[in-house]
């Protein structure tokens, strides 16, 4: 027998050296095989946050929201997030000077969203498609009184209407609007948009008696036979200069001024115009003067960096070629035959911060110099007229003393705008309308006034919600406000902001046509879609896409994401990647 030839076997490759590894576990099962278990201390959790721009708008619109159906093309949709809050979209979208721009938080990444320019838009294209105010589905037998109609009366009108109260509204001066009608020019805010405003509003069976003044055509004690009364007759009382002259023919206060212009009254005004103050009245007095015909000097007692007027308003009066003298204060009128020939002022230095912060005009002596003009307007500032309402009325450095939701010393009597004592805006105006409204409503069906305005309160600067007080609930919104550092800005490219269209200084001057044109629905969607949406889950998937564990699924109902605490490691890598910040973290102590 032959033997076997042996075949030797080739020696293995040998393997790098490599450290020893201690033992472990290794499990072949898929993630969901096995649950956290307790060792888990971060919890991550959808919470819908507060859009810095919602807490910024004194009117309590729902900005956010807006912003996201406007960036879908849903512009009606958008009209009416807006309208659940404020009545004036088209008013708001000329002459709001838009603190939520200024919260936003897009801008510390390049521009702020052109929200401002974007509700003018929105505004006209519901109203150029048919859409108005739905009428309430039910009436109330309460009745109230609102006196005044500018945007604080307008505004508590409306939602009191909308919630089925009969509102009648009295007004001094023959047609409604208030500062919005006498006060603002049409070049800001052109009349026939104003009306057609307004008429939206009456459209919800509110009454009107105009030419009608408290104190004169109805007596305080006529009004005792409504349910509730809201007091919005604003301040028109201009303060004095208190200067030798001031009697002359041809010194007009501002709001005097713009009265007659807005009303279509001549004015008489010479060549030259000497406007004094440096707030937004100057600024329209100022502007209204150049399309009179006549040159307007605008005298302002510090620089032009402490002007309380909008920088807008500012910007737009410079490239009017409108000519402004800062530091300098007047100190007389000069005056012949009893009218105004000429001004005589002194030249100022800019001294310690006074008790508003600014810095106060500290005269120079013997820096005198005299100034040619033909008139004088005083735009100094304004105080309300108490004259008509009942002495047992509180009052307090002029202004009317309210409570936190507006109800002044008398039994339901609320008041609002421009004669309490808060920032004499559109917006604020319109948004103490709104609170009145709520108030009047609590007070009337005997709920708790001070827990039904908390719970539509949205953030700390005092903004609210008619949506959430009508829902009786914070409409599932915190009161967390979103920072910017809370987002993930990868996700975000650089996008300059669209800018508003303007005609030009140069065609400004001639006449009172509009200004400021509005976007086009290309523009108008490009912009919304620059939001960054803050503090809202937008259905993204990155929490989903990004979760090592599988935790997180879309919920049922398809309206966002729900998390498997069983699953969840508490890695929050979700919280990461999270765009907006809707997404919060628990710590376990």
């Amino acid at each position: 027998m032959k033997k076997k030839k042996q075949v030797k076997k080739k020696p293995s490759p040998s393997l790098p050296k490599t450290p020893s590894l201690p033992p472990f576990s290794l499990s072949f099962e898929g993630t969901q095989a096995s649950k956290t278990g307790t060792w888990r201390y971060l919890t991550p959790a959808y919470l819908n946050k507060l859009a810095p721009c919602n807490e910024a708008c004194p009117a309590g619109e729902d900005v956010e929201a807006a912003m996201v159906l406007a960036g879908q093309e849903d512009y009606l949709g958008a009209w009416e997030k807006i309208i659940q809050e404020n009545p004036f979209p088209r008013v708001c979208g000329r002459v709001c000077f838009h603190p939520c721009e200024g919260s936003c938080n897009r801008k510390d990444l390049d521009e702020a969203v052109s929200i401002n320019a974007l509700e003018h838009f929105l505004g006209d294209y519901a109203y150029q498609s048919g859409k108005r105010f739905a009428a309430p589905k039910q009436k109330r037998k309460e009745k109230i009184a609102i006196i005044g109609s500018g945007p604080a009366g307008l505004s508590c009108a409306y939602h009191l209407a909308s919630l089925g109260y009969r509102v009648t509204i009295f007004e001094a001066q023959p047609k409604l609007g208030g500062v919005l009608r006498y006060g603002i020019p049409p070049y800001r805010l052109p009349k026939d948009i104003l009306d057609q405003e307004i008429e939206n509003i009456l459209s919800l069976g509110v009454e009107v008696r105009a030419s009608t003044a408290l104190g004169a055509e109805v007596k305080w004690e006529d009004l005792k036979q409504f349910d509730g009364l809201f007091l919005a007759t604003g301040a028109w009382k201009s303060l004095p200069l208190n200067i030798p002259g001031e009697e002359a023919e041809g010194v007009l206060s501002g709001l005097e001024f713009l009265r007659k212009v807005n009303s279509g009254e001549a004015v008489a005004l010479g060549q030259r115009v000497a406007i004094i103050g440096g707030g937004n009245t100057a600024m329209d007095a100022a502007r209204s003067v150049l399309r009179l015909g006549a040159k307007p000097l605008i005298i302002y007692r510090r620089t032009k960096e402490e002007m309380p007027a909008w920088e807008e308003e500012v910007a737009e009066a410079e490239e009017e070629a409108i000519e402004f003298i800062f530091l300098s204060s007047p100190v007389k009128i000069l005056t012949e035959n009893g009218k105004v020939k000429g001004i005589e002022c002194l030249k100022n230095l800019l001294g310690p911060p006074g008790k508003d912060g600014r810095r106060q005009p500290q005269p120079i002596a013997g820096s005198n110099f005299t100034l040619l003009v033909d008139a004088v307007i005083s735009s100094i500032g304004e105080t309300p007229d108490f004259s008509f309402l009942p002495g047992e009325l509180g009052k307090s450095a002029g202004s009317l003393s309210v409570n936190e939701g507006g109800a002044t010393s008398l039994k339901n009597v609320f008041a609002g705008g421009d004669i309490i004592d808060q920032p004499r805006t559109v917006s604020y105006a319109i948004g103490s309308g709104k609170k009145a409204a709520m108030a009047i409503d609590a007070t009337l069906r005997a709920k708790e006034v001070e827990e039904a305005l908390r719970r539509a309160r949205r953030g700390k600067k005092g903004s609210l919600s008619m949506a959430s007080y009508r829902n009786g609930s914070l409409d599932s919104f915190g009161q967390e406000v979103v920072e910017f550092s809370e987002l993930n800005t990868a996700y975000f490219k650089r996008q300059p902001r669209r800018a508003k269209e303007k005609i030009s200084g140069l065609q400004r001057g001639s006449n009172f046509s509009e200004v400021t044109l509005g976007f086009s629905s290309t523009a108008a969607t490009d912009e919304a879609k620059r939001c960054f949406n803050c503090g809202v889950c937008n259905l993204c998937h990155n929490c989903f896409i990004y979760c090592p564990d599988m935790a997180i699924s879309a919920r049922p109902d398809k309206l966002g994401y729900e998390i498997n605490y069983d699953y969840c490691k508490g890695c929050c890598i979700c919280v990461e990647e999270c765009p907006r910040g809707a997404i919060s973290v628990e710590v376990k102590k």
